[in-house]
C-alpha cells in the first residue's frame, strides 16, 4: 500500500532582494542575503523574498514563514501558502514576499519554516549597525562597531 500523504522535506530556505523568472520557469534569484547591513536604525526593506524548495512528500500543504524580532518571539510578519506534491520524486519551489520589513534595532532577527504545524527550519537573518563610510562585514563575518 502507498501512502497518500508523506510531510515534506524542505531542502532548502533563501532569503533575497528580488525574483525574476525565465522563460522556461526557472527562478532567478537577486541578492541572496546572509545579512543587513545598515547606517541606522530604524530601517525598513520594501520587499525581501523567502524562496523554500519542498522534496520528498507527498499530498497538500500549509507552510507557515514567521520573521520573528531579535527578542526571538515577537512575530513581525507570518504568511501562509499552500502548495501540492503529487509525487515524492518531485519538488515544490514557493515563494512568499514579505513587503515593507522594518528592523528596528541591529540584531539576529529569525526565520521560521513550518508545514502543517511541523517546525522544519529556524535560522537567524542577522542585522548589523555599520558606519557610515561604506566599511562593513564581509559575508559571514561581523562587521567592525560602528563610531559614533
Amino acid at each position: 500500500m502507498t501512502p497518500n500523504r508523506i510531510l515534506p522535506d524542505l531542502q532548502c530556505s533563501l532569503v533575497c532582494d528580488g525574483i525574476r523568472q525565465e522563460s522556461n520557469g526557472n527562478l532567478i534569484l537577486l541578492g541572496v542575503l546572509s545579512q543587513v547591513l545598515s547606517p541606522q536604525f530604524p530601517i525598513t526593506a520594501a520587499q525581501l523574498y523567502v524562496v523554500n524548495r519542498w522534496t520528498a512528500g507527498k499530498g497538500a500543504f500549509t507552510q507557515v514563514l514567521r520573521l520573528l524580532s531579535i527578542d526571538s518571539s515577537t512575530v513581525l510578519q507570518k504568511v501562509e501558502s499552500k502548495f501540492q506534491l503529487n509525487d515524492p520524486v518531485f519538488s515544490a519551489t514557493t515563494v512568499v514576499a514579505m513587503q515593507n520589513v522594518t528592523f528596528k534595532d541591529p540584531g539576529p532577527y529569525w526565520i521560521e519554516i513550518l508545514v502543517d504545524d511541523v517546525m522544519k527550519l529556524r535560522y537567524a537573518l542577522p542585522v548589523f549597525l555599520v558606519q557610515k563610510d561604506g566599511q562593513g562585514a564581509k559575508p559571514g563575518e561581523a562587521p567592525a562597531p560602528a563610531q559614533g
